[in-house]
């Protein structure tokens, strides 16, 4: 993957790079982290065990089509696409980054689509799917092409990360939202969340909840200026040149190499 790194675009690159690694950062935590935050399913890297998913996701799309509002199926369907998804995920031995190949990231992509549709006829989201959801927003968001895009996917993690955490309240739900909260920069929202998961920890997890999240807020805040400092340098070099400097992060991966 080459791309030009004269000049002005050569710290540009770094200002996305930078920006990514928060994100990717974050995820991995997400994955290890002391509270198993973030359940995710299905990290096969198995090909066939994603193809297996894939069609039976396909078989899926085809009784949709006959029943478009069919809530249960919408669910089912948004639940396999993301399994297929983190089937066809790898992990680094080295770094434990995840890998997104692309038929990875499409299949995380039509979980997004088929997902919206799901809440569209859903009362309440199931809080079994929202969780998953939002760790492929995430995901998605890390692997993001760009920056408005890793913006908007972080906020959908967000969103639905809110919905797991309104159903089941729990020290994982609530310090998950706090963190994509923080990296949304809704900064009020991930206090109030991290103070809710303080209050359902024991006394021998206050403190490690309290030294996590503030981390990761300082991450959140650092985001923050990393995207201002990105606006600025795509004003003044014109957003033409400075769209997608990674070419797909690190070539054919889909990801920055989480």
């Amino acid at each position: 993957m080459l791309f030009d790194i004269r000049g002005r675009r050569r710290h540009v690159v770094r200002v996305v790079y930078a920006i990514l690694a928060l994100l990717m950062g974050a995820s991995l935590f997400l994955v290890v982290g002391p509270f198993n935050i973030g359940n995710i399913v299905g990290n096969s890297s198995s090909t066939n065990a994603g193809q297996v998913l894939v069609e039976q996701a396909e078989r899926m799309e085809r009784k949709l089509s006959t029943e478009p509002d069919n809530e249960v199926l919408l669910g089912a369907l948004t639940r396999t696409r993301i399994a297929a998804g983190n089937a066809l995920t790898e992990v680094s031995p080295e770094t434990g980054a995840k890998i997104v190949t692309p038929e990875g990231r499409r299949e995380f992509e039509q979980a997004a689509a088929t997902w919206h549709r799901y809440l569209e006829q859903a009362n309440s989201a199931n809080p079994s799917i929202a969780p998953l959801m939002a760790s492929a927003f995430f995901t998605l968001a890390e692997t993001s092409t760009g920056i408005e895009d890793a913006e908007k996917n972080v906020a959908e993690a967000a969103a639905a990360q809110s919905l797991a955490a309104e159903g089941r309240p729990t020290i994982n739900t609530l310090t998950t939202l706090a963190i994509y909260q923080y990296f949304a920069g809704d900064f009020k929202a991930g206090d109030e969340a991290a103070r809710k998961a303080e209050a359902k920890a024991s006394k021998a997890e206050v403190k490690e909840v309290k030294k996590k999240m503030a981390q990761f807020r300082v991450q959140g805040k650092a985001f923050e200026e990393q995207k201002k400092e990105f606006a600025k340098q795509e004003k003044e070099k014109g957003k033409e040149s400075l769209q997608n400097p990674f070419g797909g992060l690190s070539g054919s991966t889909g990801s920055l190499g989480e």
